[in-house]
């Protein structure tokens, strides 16, 4: 028997996930609730129960996991219910917008019984799989700065995305997956400090753009930077180790790893450039780079909820946990708080 979901509220994402689930074995989904009759309309239409009412919504046995897709401030509340209502419960990220909402979360999810999670789905794409798997290969050597960017060209935050009431902005936004990444990646204990920087570029309510640093454990730096408005698109990834460098461009498997050939490396040559001499930064003759192929990771987005259906049906542990996400939660505040006083803070 699939396991069937409810959404909270019908809206883009809540679309997405109901397009899409039809690609992931024993998922269906059954109901929505929403307060825009259009929408509880657009949901009837999709072959779907539709509900302008919680209480009514949440007491139909019909089916067992709720998704909430709403506005980023409702969130807390509409989760509270829907566990002290028997469901288990995917929530959209961000999770909420303060670490108090977050403990309620999990405390009440304990108490009931039931499982608690958020839709972390980027640890299944492709790009962040290839850059972990670099980086897990020691091909690089010792990886002394890892450089994760996403900049877009468009220079607007469309809706509530863009209302800080709703927690709105691109740390909460996109931050939130790629800071899920930058742990998942180098371990949930391997960052001391933070040190951010946020902008209003297009968008004068939110931060449409900012600069992340994570200070590792190792010595190494994690950065983090993503914009609206950008008009030159920068690699999706940088790794640099001194053994090699790799770069991945977009979400596809686009890029590179370079490594010299030679185990002793030559002695550079004094090179001219316009600006005078230079030996430090002289390019590396030809013959003594090679470039390999990235990896080719097996992974889907599916694979979140094919891990949600088996923790439901007690065959797996989750693997995005509310204890990680909290962990995430913390760092985009403290980030704000870097922001705010220009200062490092400690994690």
């Amino acid at each position: 028997m699939p396991v069937k979901m409810g959404i909270i509220g019908y809206g883009g994402m809540a679309g997405w996930h109901h397009e899409h689930s039809a690609e992931t074995p024993g998922l269906e989904v059954v109901a929505a609730y929403d307060i825009d009759p259009a929408r509880i309309a657009k949901a009837q239409e999709k072959g779907l129960k539709g509900y302008d009412s919680l209480r009514q919504f949440l007491a139909d046995d019909s089916f067992e996991l709720v998704l909430v897709a709403t506005p980023n401030d409702a969130h807390c509340r509409l989760v509270l219910d829907a566990l002290d209502a028997g469901k288990h419960v995917v929530c959209e990220k961000p999770v909420t917008l303060t670490l108090r909402d977050i403990d309620r979360m999990i405390e009440t999810a304990q108490k009931n019984d039931r499982i608690f999670t958020v839709h972390q789905n980027r640890r299944w794409d492709k790009d962040f799989r290839i850059a972990r798997d670099v980086l897990a290969s020691e091909t690089l050597g010792n990886v002394y700065s890892i450089q994760s960017r996403l900049h877009g060209s468009g220079g607007a935050m469309h809706g509530w995305r863009g209302e800080k009431k709703h927690g709105g902005g691109m740390l909460f936004d996109w931050g939130v997956h790629f800071i899920d990444q930058a742990y998942t990646m180098c371990g949930w204990d391997a960052f001391t400090s933070v040190r951010c920087r946020t902008a209003n570029v297009k968008t004068t309510e939110v931060d449409d753009y900012f600069h992340l640093q994570f200070d590792r454990k190792d010595g190494g730096e994690y950065v983090v930077e993503i914009g609206t408005f950008v008009l030159k698109e920068l690699p999706r990834w940088m790794l640099l180790g001194d053994q090699g460098t790799a770069y991945i461009n977009g979400f596809a498997r686009s890029g590179g790893v370079i490594t010299l050939d030679n185990a002793i490396e030559d002695e550079p040559v004094i090179v001219m450039t316009s600006a005078g001499p230079t030996r430090t930064f002289a390019p590396r003759p030809d013959g003594v780079k090679t470039e390999r192929e990235l990896p080719d990771p097996d992974c889907h987005w599916t694979d979140y909820y094919k891990n949600v259906i088996a923790t439901i049906e007690g065959r797996e542990e989750l693997i995005v946990k509310p204890e990680q996400v909290r962990r995430v939660l913390a760092t985009i505040l403290a980030a704000f708080r870097s922001a705010k006083t220009q200062k490092q803070i400690k994690l």
